[in-house]
């Protein structure tokens, strides 16, 4: 599973490529992210321990029954190991990418947010 992760961290997709400019380094809101890390049998896009989000792009062919199906039990998974996770689909990281970015930052809001509580 790491390895296939080591591999999927060389040859990231355009839209993972375009994300992780934004999140590396610290470069988002101060927190720090991680890109394609193994959680038991699935590996995550992109992933902050400090928040507990876990962050997906999501492509076309997600609108699949089968992976319906997948990233419902992915899902399940991770909520069962108290993971957030915000799904983003490739469209929303082009261009300028405002939108994509809003979604993270609406999921680290909620979450910072709810530790306030």
């Amino acid at each position: 599973m790491r390895s296939h992760a080591r591999d999927m961290r060389r040859e990231p997709t355009a839209p993972e490529a375009r994300v992780w400019r934004w999140l590396r380094d610290r470069r988002f809101d101060g927190y720090k992210f991680r890109r394609q890390v193994p959680v038991g049998r699935y590996i995550l896009d992109f992933y902050c321990a400090e928040l507990k989000l876990a962050v997906e792009l999501d492509g076309a062919h997600h609108g699949t029954i089968d992976m319906s199906d997948y990233d419902s039990a992915r899902t399940l998974f991770l909520r069962r190991r108290r993971i957030e996770l915000v799904r983003i689909p490739n469209e929303l990281t082009r261009g300028d990418g405002n939108d994509g970015a809003g979604c993270i930052r609406i999921a680290i809001a909620q979450i910072t947010e709810s530790k306030n509580r």
